[in-house]
């Protein structure tokens, strides 16, 4: 097979390294991709939205299966695209997408089918979220604005000031655009979170091993939030009776809401947890492989993963048996100084052969090969990831692997899996 992928981030970089291992592909295409990518995929200069670019370019290769993984060609309805030129696909159809794409949406699905989130209130005007924010007074309170908004688009203000300044930003300088036209306000939910990624054909759902996020830029989860700083697997706070609880109450019911919505699912849907002392609740769905979790839960998969596209594409997941590592797996992000405002471009990365070193697995996120040097490109740069038999052993070779690479303000936390570990030892 020749396989497509549409992205160009780390999360894409996992993906193909996953799908090229597969027996059943002779060779993997990516657009845009990025300079680590290039080492792995024939990339092609096509943005990842630009819907009748990729038609094109699928029909160009002669593409046998397509993998769009980003949020935005997702929405826009890539798939329904592809689909009707003839390409298998994985990923969901625009109607389907809308779990990500609007938070309105998800949320009054939730309610509507007893599905377990934080309570909440929609708002179309920034007088009455903030109206709504002084009658109720509890701080800290969460707004997310309704649309994408590249994983940035939640602020948690502490004080009636940060409410108004942050309201103001959504929805009046509308610093995500029509994203910000309707705002949810929800309660504060308190409790470790669990990232949680399941395959379905829209009949059946297969969860993936857990992970645990580091959202936050700094140390000690201070500073502002960013699209993720690093991520573990297994996250420990996920355990076999928490897994059973989201099966029945959270999973198998949310597949069965969209069904009846006329929505019908199919690929990878995206499960923010928390687990409150009222059991887990939503935070939120993505409808596609978080970034960066896909870097330490595919690195697991032992099952062929062309074999487990191919089967919610034929709506045959429940005959598969879906296989995992029981080693750790963990990604330390290695940022660009300033990220995530402003960060400069261009900045030669020295220390690994082709994109590589040995010893772990470097996934490429914000990188391009400039005069045949590979430079900077984004905010997040790599993702350092390693396989260890426990958390402490792949921990120390992802950090022992970031000592060897290098580029001019080069920021990463030093604390990934921290927490993972206190929980470990209690």
């Amino acid at each position: 097979m020749k396989v497509l992928v549409v992205g160009g981030g780390g999360r894409e970089h996992a993906l193909i390294r996953r799908i090229k291992e597969s027996k059943r592909v002779d060779s993997v295409a990516c657009c845009p991709g990025n300079g680590g990518i290039s080492y792995d995929a024939e990339c092609y200069n096509v943005s990842a939205t630009d819907i009748d670019g990729v038609v094109a370019l699928a029909k160009e290769i002669k593409a046998d299966f397509v993998v769009v993984a980003p949020d935005d060609p997702l929405v826009a309805g890539m798939v329904d695209a592809l689909n009707g030129a003839g390409f298998p696909t994985f990923g969901p159809k625009a109607n389907a997408e809308i779990i990500e794409g609007s938070k309105v949406f998800s949320k009054n699905l939730m309610l509507k089918y007893n599905i377990p989130t934080a309570e909440y209130k929609v708002f179309d005007n920034a007088e009455d979220v903030i109206e709504y924010i002084k009658e109720k007074n509890e701080f800290p309170t969460v707004i997310k604005a309704d649309g994408l908004a590249l994983g940035k688009g939640v602020i948690i203000p502490e004080s009636l000031e940060e409410a108004e300044a942050g309201v103001k930003e959504i929805m009046e300088d509308k610093i995500f655009g029509e994203s910000g036209n309707n705002v949810v306000v929800e309660e504060f939910l308190t409790g470790p979170e669990v990232s949680v990624l399941a395959f379905t054909d829209g009949k059946c759902v297969k969860p993936m091993v857990s992970s645990m996020d580091h959202k936050r830029a700094l140390d000690g989860d201070k500073g502002l939030n960013t699209g993720g700083m690093g991520t573990v697997s297994p996250n420990p706070y996920y355990t076999d009776e928490v897994a059973k609880e989201c099966m029945e109450k959270i999973f198998i019911p949310t597949i069965e809401a969209m069904n009846k919505e006329g929505r019908t699912f199919k690929g990878c849907l995206y499960f923010g947890l928390m687990i409150t002392p009222k059991g887990p609740k939503v935070i939120e769905y993505n409808c596609r492989f978080g970034d960066p979790e896909t870097q330490v839960v595919l690195p697991r998969l032992k099952t062929d993963i062309m074999d487990i596209f191919e089967a919610i594409n034929n709506e045959t997941l429940s005959d598969l048996d879906i296989e995992w590592s029981d080693e750790a797996c963990t990604c330390v992000i290695m940022a660009s100084g300033g990220y995530p405002k402003s960060y400069p471009k261009g900045i030669e990365i020295t220390g690994l052969t082709d994109g590589q070193l040995d010893g772990v697995t470097v996934y490429h996120a914000g990188t391009s090969i400039n005069d045949g040097r590979l430079v900077t490109s984004g905010g997040r740069v790599l993702g350092v990831t390693a396989l260890g038999k426990d958390l402490n052993e792949a921990l120390k070779k992802s950090y022992d692997a970031v000592e060897k690479i290098e580029f001019d303000g080069a920021h990463y936390r030093k604390d990934i899996g921290q927490r993972a570990l206190k929980a470990i030892s209690k």
